[in-house]
């Protein structure tokens, strides 16, 4: 790249892109903000901060308002000359603070003092005194370990014992590890006929000797696994079982590992006494040790605990060899330790006062790493060069910890410290116990999952970094890194790395937006892009070797870069509630923080019904995963397809699933099995008939489990709402905001669950019940509002339902006016909703005005909820606006011809507007970032049925760099390139990159007819008609001209012969020179146009190089980013290679004479 010899267009203020004496370091914007002078931030960029103080629109703004056209003049280009040497001015200033620093070289030993870094530790602890003063924390981790028996507590005192532990933070910021002794994991089996209280001691001793004769191996020296067998009365929660409660038996092991072996064996049959050999069902054996724990004591995930006074003993710091099986020394990292036993603490419901957040630690880090050329990062052969951190307290804006430990030397950064290490190993084991000694709750990070937690641990062991793998807070704990599969049908399959980490929650950034949000790409830079409107400047790996290995100052900038990648996700945490909203959701659904990430959808509703059914003496059954047959889905309305120009009312069910489980008692203990009516003695009145054939009794009867679940999920999110309407404080907001959302999300879900076929208890019954209820009320809607909303009944016009899908029907009511419709659709919502038994309840909630219905769940028009004068937004559904299976241009397209048409209503514009995109198309006038597909790579090669266009390129790019290509799991981004006719589609696709650097021709005509023909034609049907839509749209003048570009390389350019020809008519030259013999007489009207065309093309590139640098930060530095995400790095890329081929082109007049 010739950075060199790219001239500034004329008053620019400065000659050459480097020179004109600007030498040194550049302004820190570090997550958007510019740092100036030590420990001092200033928000806002400053191109941001001067166009807001003038009212002029950023470049970025200016171009979208131009439609991209970067040709024309900005309103003053003399302001934004000026605007520009400010700019330039304010850097340099900036210099002179940043050179009176010195970067941190501090002696390893006084690196985590509290003198050094006072930041960096938690504040100290208080005395305690455990006899008078009770301990509250929030639990943020809760697991398990197996380990000795503690005097004085409960539990067996032969052999090992589980031991359940919390991890928590204070309400002033210390960290707390509690132990809480004597739980012990048990399940049930339903007795047997004639199994009385003299067969328990027979039953158990039998189970414990089957049990340990099953071991392969009894290292532990286990005598006593069956620790209990007692009966009591239960009842299978699983189908209507009347009043009566039937015996079982309570059977208590001694670890959660037994309670397998014991389960298989008591199916295949166990003989016990005179009673014989006995087969036995199951019951909650496949429930989780923690989630059982949990339930038992009323613990929800992040809740309060509270040790009371006089209940606990804490654990003290002692000398090796002082402390003793009675007085065991801390085994964590924590400020406090404690024990107590399972039944002594408090557990406060997240309610009140006890809805507060602690303090907790969140880390953010970043690794960089010194790839060799052309292959990407190795742990075992590439070093790790940077780390940088950010560490933010929770309900805090700004970070309170920013530095960077870089290896060899590193200019200073302002507001961030810079740690040096001449050493990698050095270097690893200072960030270990930089872990230890910050001692973060959360660590966040991009991809830090299955990146740098992996390529850390993995460096740390090439180096023989001994003491770096114990980052988590029990120090005898190593973590290592394991393989894991985890498959959903949200999902689909994704493999990961899962790393051990006791006591530490890994909120990796990256896998929380996989399972929340569709995105089209999920970079950093094009999620940081969707979400906070700021770029990022992203750094190919080969560049960073470069960067690492020239000056201070070029390390420097690799540092701010890394900087910056740790600080967005705090930002993007903070932006999208991540931490609240998970937190939340883990106290409603009343499962541990990192099951929610960790684990799918059903283990949330397992905790509640678990919770509900321990109440009323219900037990779960373990029931067998296999696929069991579908069932019919929601009601589709057909569609009344068309555009309609007069207001569409949409009347929606609120929470339809749910109130429909509510309405009619539909619930595993409401079921009536084969022959239960006759069986009970159950009248017609005291049970009802759903739809789809199946028995469910009336809530006179017995009261659903799950009804009752959805009940208080709802009354607590109602109760949400109001808090959140009367709070003030931003953080307690964003609290309750996350809660009622987790109540809503919670509620939606249960409907899921029973219809789960591979699931913990599936139940088709219900599902098919539910979705039948759906079906019926859909259609009785229809029929209310089409029958009272008549001419005959004194209305303007008969009403008609044009559309109706799963839970929402939309009418034509026959008024002009959205006022009118909005009246009638509240006026229709109540009718309905009478006529349905409660909670059912039928709600308005928008006018469509105007409406173009094209197919089922495919429709788009202006959105009125409130305001009928103005509308809210344009609303798509289904349709290529809102899908990430096309190339953006499809999605701009689309959108611009919607907006022509629903809020211009000018159709003639919209057809020309398609009209001239397609012309550009052929004509290869459209940027390539509008061309690139994006799809996700869910399986291998072998795995898919066809041939896929993504996975194959996904192949090709594997055996160019192993290390770079995409990943299962992974968006693969491509473009289709022209090819012989005939070849499929598969062949062609190619990666962007490689496309811009060899010139390869894009396939338009592929573009044109599987991209945006099928989707245009969708939209402009119903307003021209079938025919006429294809005959204006994708045939005519505009599309018969075409260009096609000239390959570098493949095909035949291997054995073509390059040859010169006129500039002026392309005549074929004998000689190298410029213009043919019958063209001199015009070579310097030639000259002139070329030369105007190559300004053209400078200005052009002067614009985006100019917006890189404020991007990246520096006004004076070399633009290296290479954003894949970003459009201006793909027309950068294009316009510097029209520039290189402008100027050989220039070149052929000669040297210029005067």
């Amino acid at each position: 790249m010739k950075k060199t010899q790219r001239r500034w267009p004329m008053g620019r203020g400065l000659a050459w892109q480097q020179g004109a004496g600007v030498t040194g370091s550049s302004p820190e914007l570090v997550g958007g903000r510019l740092v100036e002078g030590v420990g001092v931030v200033r928000n806002a960029n400053m191109e941001s901060k001067r166009k807001a103080s003038v009212g002029e629109p950023t470049l970025s703004q200016r171009k979208k308002s131009r439609g991209g056209d970067w040709e024309e003049d900005g309103p003053s280009q003399f302001e934004e000359e000026l605007a520009f040497l400010d700019e330039v001015e304010a850097e340099m200033a900036l210099e002179v603070k940043e050179a009176q620093l010195v970067p941190d070289v501090i002696p390893f030993g006084n690196l985590f003092s509290s003198v050094q870094n006072p930041k960096w530790q938690r504040p100290p602890p208080p005395k305690i005194n455990p006899k008078e003063e009770a301990l509250c924390f929030q639990q943020v981790e809760l697991d398990y370990y197996v380990g000795a028996h503690l005097p004085g507590f409960p539990g067996s005192t032969q052999g090992p014992v589980p031991v359940l532990r919390m991890f928590g933070v204070t309400g002033a910021g210390n960290s707390i590890c509690c132990h809480i002794h004597g739980f012990a994991p048990y399940f049930y089996v339903p007795a047997q006929a004639g199994f009385q209280a003299e067969h328990l001691a027979d039953f158990q001793r039998e189970l414990n000797a089957a049990v340990i004769r099953d071991m392969r191996s009894n290292k532990d020296g286990l005598t006593q696994v069956v620790l209990a067998v007692e009966i009591c009365n239960k009842q299978n929660m699983y189908g209507y079982h009347g009043q009566h409660l039937a015996p079982f038996l309570k059977i208590t092991m001694a670890l959660p590992r037994l309670i397998a072996p014991a389960k298989r064996l008591l199916e295949q049959g166990l003989r016990c006494g005179t009673l014989g050999v006995l087969h036995y069902q199951a019951y909650e054996s496949n429930i989780d040790f923690e989630i059982r724990f949990m339930v038992d004591r009323d613990v929800v995930g992040c809740n309060w605990i509270e040790l009371p006074a006089g209940k606990y003993r804490l654990r003290q710091e002692q000398p090796a060899g002082e402390s003793s099986k009675d007085n065991p020394p801390k085994v964590s990292l924590c400020q406090l330790e404690a024990d107590i036993a399972w039944m002594d603490f408090v557990s406060h419901p997240p309610e009140g006062e006890w809805q507060r957040i602690a303090p907790l630690r969140v880390l953010s880090f970043d690794i960089e790493c010194a790839g060799r050329k052309g292959i990407f990062p190795e742990p075992e052969k590439d070093p790790v060069i940077q780390i940088a951190n950010m560490v933010l307290r929770q309900g805090e804006k700004d970070p309170f910890v920013r530095n960077v430990f870089t290896l060899q030397s590193c200019a200073p950064i302002v507001g961030s410290q810079v740690l040096c290490f001449q050493k990698e190993a050095e270097l690893l084991k200072a960030w270990a116990e930089f872990i230890r000694t910050v001692d973060p709750d959360i660590i966040t990070g991009y991809n830090i999952q299955n990146f740098d937690f992996p390529y850390l641990i993995t460096r740390a062991q090439t180096l023989k970094v001994t003491t770096f793998p114990f980052l988590g807070r029990i120090p005898a704990r190593k973590s290592v890194i394991r393989d894991s599969s985890f498959q959903s049908k949200q999902m689909g399959r994704r493999e990961n790395k899962v790393i051990n980490m006791e006591g530490r929650i890994q909120f990796d950034l990256l896998q929380v937006l996989l399972r929340d949000y569709k995105l089209r790409s999920y970079t950093l830079n094009a999620v940081s892009y969707h979400f906070l409107q700021e770029q990022k400047e992203d750094v190919q790996h080969s560049i960073i070797t470069d960067l690492q290995n020239g000056s201070d100052q070029s390390r420097r900038r690799l540092a701010v870069y890394c900087l910056k990648d740790a600080y967005l996700p705090l930002r993007l945490l903070e932006k999208l509630m991540c931490v609240i909203n998970y937190m939340e959701m883990a106290r409603v659904t009343g499962v541990p923080l990192s099951y929610l990430l960790a684990r799918g959808q059903q283990i949330k509703v397992v905790s509640q019904l678990l919770r509900q059914a321990m109440k009323q003496n219900l037990v779960m059954p373990v029931v067998k995963s296999e696929g069991g047959e579908d069932y019919a889905g929601a009601t589709v309305i057909e569609p009344l397809k068309g555009y309609y120009d007069v207001p569409i009312a949409t009347l929606d069910f609120s929470s339809l699933y749910p109130s429909i489980m509510m309405a009619h008692n539909l619930c595993y203990t409401t079921l009536l099995q084969q022959g239960a009516v006759d069986r009970y003695g159950l009248s017609a009145e005291q049970f009802i008939r759903t739809p789809t054939g199946d028995h469910f009794v009336k809530e006179s009867v017995r009261k659903g489990l799950l009804p009752e679940i959805l009940e208080n999920l709802l009354a607590a999110r109602k109760r949400a709402k109001g808090e959140l309407k009367r709070e003030t404080d931003p953080f307690k907001r964003q609290v309750l905001d996350g809660r009622q959302l987790a109540l809503k999300v919670s509620a939606n879900s249960v409907y899921g669950f029973t219809g789960a076929q591979v699931g913990k208890l599936p139940c088709l019954e219900i599902s098919q019940s539910v979705t039948g209820f759906g079906r019926q009320m859909i259609e009785k809607t229809k029929q209310l509002v089409e029958s009272k909303y008549t001419i005959a009944n004194g209305y303007s016009s008969d009403a008609k339902v044009v559309y109706g899908d799963t839970d929402s029907v939309m009418c034509r009511l026959g008024v002009p006016s959205v006022a009118e419709a909005m009246e009638i659709g509240r006026d229709a919502a109540a009718w309905v909703s009478s006529h349905f038994i409660p909670p059912i309840k039928l709600e308005f909630e928008k006018v469509y005005f105007p409406y173009l219905l094209i197919n089922k769940k495919r429709y788009a028009g202006l959105y009125f909820s409130s305001n009928p004068d103005t509308h809210d937004k344009m609303d798509c559904k289904g349709i290529e606006t809102v899908r990430r299976d096309n190339c953006p241009l499809v999605a701009n397209l689309i959108n611009t011809c919607l907006q022509k048409l629903l809020i211009d209503r000018d159709p003639t514009g919209a057809v020309a507007h398609a009209k001239e995109v397609i012309s550009d198309l052929l004509c290869n006038r459209v940027d390539i970032s509008q061309l690139v597909i994006t799809k996700e790579l869910t399986r291998t090669a072998d795995e898919y049925a066809g041939r896929q266009a993504h996975v194959e390129l996904a192949e090709r790019m594997r055996r160019r760099d192993p290390g770079s290509a995409p990943n299962l799991g992974d968006r693969v981004p491509y473009v289709i390139i022209g090819a012989a006719k005939g070849v499929a589609a598969y062949m062609k696709s190619e990666d962007p990159i490689y496309v811009l650097e060899n010139n390869l021709p894009i396939d338009t005509q592929y573009y044109l007819e599987q991209q945006l023909a099928k989707p245009l034609l969708r939209i402009f049907e119903p307003i021209l008609g079938e025919g006429k839509a294809q005959n204006v749209l994708l045939k005519g003048e505009h599309t018969r001209c075409k260009t096609v570009l000239t390959a570098k390389v493949g095909g035949l350019m291997a054995f073509a012969t390059k040859r010169s020809t006129c500039i002026g008519c392309r005549a074929v030259l004998s000689h190298h020179g410029a213009v043919c013999k019958f063209c001199l007489g015009r070579q310097s009207e030639l000259y002139q146009k070329e030369v105007t065309h190559l300004s053209s093309l400078e200005e052009k590139f002067s614009r985006l190089w100019t917006q890189c640098q404020r991007c990246q930060g520096s006004l004076h530095e070399d633009v290296l980013c290479t954003s894949r995400d970003c459009p201006i790095f793909y027309m950068r890329k294009k316009v510097q290679k029209d520039l290189d081929d402008q100027e050989v082109l220039i070149s052929r007049f000669g040297p210029p004479t005067w």
